[in-house]
């Protein structure tokens, strides 16, 4: 037997008992005539020590160091009062060693395995096992399998059932960020690693599987940032006869499981909803964080009536001027309102920030000579500003203007203390829009994939509009939805399309040809032909979830062996190059770039 128990389980009911703990050593301490080493495993630490009254197993002893792996035997002894660790939940106790086994050494480690050790994240991603070491990383990843355990359990009791899709399937029309894996036996064909399994889940809804689930692998060669990953998990939902109500309510279901097994969380469903345009209109993003107040309200009116030259000049090119309040910003300086702030904004096209404050003696700022004293009332009746306060605004076009001041929001909520972090805000934004122009390429393209349902009230205008840019497709809106954590996408779902004459006209809008479809999307158009039934899905993001959850930032902090932000995973190096023999193998010429 290689344990009896773990290094985390002995108590002080265990004293007396000859036990066998297994391990890495972890720090070691010599005080002349007795040894302690403390060992660890995945469930704790253990104090053993060795003295004079085993001088054998005490001389061994000595050479061991840390990161060895051993196996010891001993009677499991009382610390005394005195000596009683409170940070660990072994801290009564200790192991008097007998007899002991090496069961390998250690090279001297590039940093030191414990919970509080400061390491830089690239040096611990090439040395990742043994980064996974440290209890926090252990904590992680343990909470990573209680919630996704949980959802399983979730799916599992409400009839979803477990089924396995393709890794190798064929590139879409819309598979620009494919991974993609060349065939030996066919030479110049090519399989794309999954994006999502969207067309396969679909089928099952086809093949009358009813309730699919998986939690599936996912890969997408995009640019990375912080919480993405090229390949990253998700649940994989579909259900047959459903409406994005039924979508919702088995959702929430897995969110509060996961939320109770992952940190001990209670939340409440249902979750609150809001329309995309409601969003758009009072936070200026798709993904407001709800968890503090200060909203976006549309001053155009208003704004007419001043001589300002900033907003009269954008108001007649049909832009649109919008503000909101800041709470004590009277309070800020010069620089926080024309750099800080400014600088927030300006990535998101922002050309200027117009303010007012609010003071003892009235309203002050640049344009203030610009407006009659009814106005400046009203301006402040309508963003809520109080005495004490600054009425900030943005003058362009609106996607410029929601963009800068959502991100002039999310500043202020961490600038002024305005967001508690251990308050989890989940939200459903719903009726996107099915379609929004791609200028670059000239066409139309999809808001959320090329499957999504129509909104039932939107139907007709979907066969009968034209196809231009300015057409009302712009104004279609979608059986679309997504969840929305603190801010944060953490899922996407829709109803589908599955009548064979409406995916026909998504296709067209798209500019995807017949021809095309047929080829791409062949037997899944074929499919939809055999008795399709109503259904809707959802994907929920694993990684995000349980980052979002631990209070991460970053994803890689929850993956077992993550890339770096530049896709390379410095552990073993890949991507990495293979012999002129496998490219012969595959018909693969490589070529130099000029």
């Amino acid at each position: 037997m290689k344990r009896t128990h773990t290094c985390g389980e002995l108590r002080p009911e265990s004293i007396g008992q000859t036990v066998t703990l297994a391990g890495w050593a972890q720090n070691i301490r010599d005080h002349g005539g007795v040894l302690f080493i403390d060992l660890r495993d995945r469930y704790g630490l253990t104090q053993i020590n060795m003295d004079m009254d085993s001088p054998d197993v005490l001389a061994l002893m000595k050479d061991v160091r840390a990161e060895w792996v051993l196996q010891v035997t001993g009677v499991v002894k009382g610390r005394g009062e005195e000596n009683v660790n409170p940070k660990l939940a072994t801290g009564e106790i200790e192991i008097r060693v007998d007899t002991f086994k090496v069961f390998s050494e250690s090279l001297v480690v590039p940093f030191e395995i414990d919970e509080y050790s400061k390491v830089g994240e690239e040096h611990r991603m090439k040395y990742r096992y043994l980064d996974m070491r440290r209890p926090q990383m252990q904590k992680n990843l343990a909470a990573r399998h209680r919630i996704t355990h949980a959802i399983r359990e979730v799916m599992n009791a409400e009839g979803f059932i477990d089924i396995e899709t393709p890794i190798l399937a064929k590139s879409t029309p819309e598979g620009a960020r494919d991974y993609l894996v060349p065939s030996r036996v066919h030479h110049g064909h090519y399989y794309a690693l999954p994006q999502s399994p969207q067309i396969f889940k679909q089928l099952c809804m086809v093949g009358g599987c009813d309730r699919y689930y998986q939690i599936a692998r996912c890969f997408r060669d995009e640019d990375l940032r912080a919480d993405r990953q090229p390949e990253f998990t998700q649940l994989d939902l579909e259900m047959s006869f459903a409406d994005q109500e039924d979508v919702f309510a088995v959702t929430e279901k897995c969110m509060v499981a996961a939320f109770k097994a992952g940190i001990g969380k209670d939340i409440t469903p249902p979750f609150p909803r809001m329309t995309h345009a409601d969003a758009m209109n009072r936070f200026g993003c798709d993904k407001p964080d709800l968890r503090f107040g200060i909203e976006l309200h549309e001053v155009c009116d208003l704004a007419a009536k001043s001589e300002f030259k900033v907003f009269k000049t954008v108001l007649e090119s049909g832009g649109m001027v919008k503000g909101l309040a800041i709470p004590g910003g009277a309070e800020f300086s010069r620089r926080v309102m024309d750099t800080e702030l400014l600088d927030v904004a300006k990535p998101y096209g922002a050309k200027g920030l117009a303010w007012v404050k609010i003071t003892d003696e009235g309203y002050a700022g640049a344009p203030v000579k610009f407006f009659d004293q009814a106005t400046l009332d009203a301006l402040a009746a309508r963003l809520g500003a109080k005495k004490g306060d600054v009425m900030a605004f943005v003058a362009d076009k609106k996607s410029v203007v929601n963009a800068s001041l959502a991100a002039i929001r999310n500043d202020l909520g961490h600038r002024l203390n305005l967001i508690d972090n251990n308050e989890f805000n989940l939200v459903w934004i719903t009726e996107f829009p099915l379609f929004e122009w791609d200028a670059e390429d000239n066409r139309w393209a999809s808001s959320h994939h090329p499957f999504t349902n129509v909104n039932p009230e939107d139907e007709k205008t979907l066969f009968t509009a034209e196809l231009g840019a300015d057409s009302e497709l712009g104004n279609i809106r979608s059986s679309s939805y997504d969840l929305v954590l603190n801010g944060v996408e953490l899922a996407s779902g829709s109803v589908r399309i599955h009548d064979p004459k409406m995916q026909t006209r998504v296709f067209e809008i798209l500019g995807i040809s017949g021809e095309e479809a047929k080829e791409r999307f062949g037997f899944f158009i074929d499919a939809l032909k055999y008795g399709t039934p109503p259904h809707a899905g959802i994907a929920p993001g694993i990684d995000r979830l349980t980052a979002m959850m631990l209070g991460y930032d970053n994803i890689r902090e929850v993956i077992a062996f993550p890339k770096n932000t530049r896709a390379i995973c410095p552990m073993s190096e890949a991507p990495g190059t293979v012999s002129p023999r496998q490219l012969r193998d595959l018909g693969i010429r490589e070529v130099e770039e000029k």
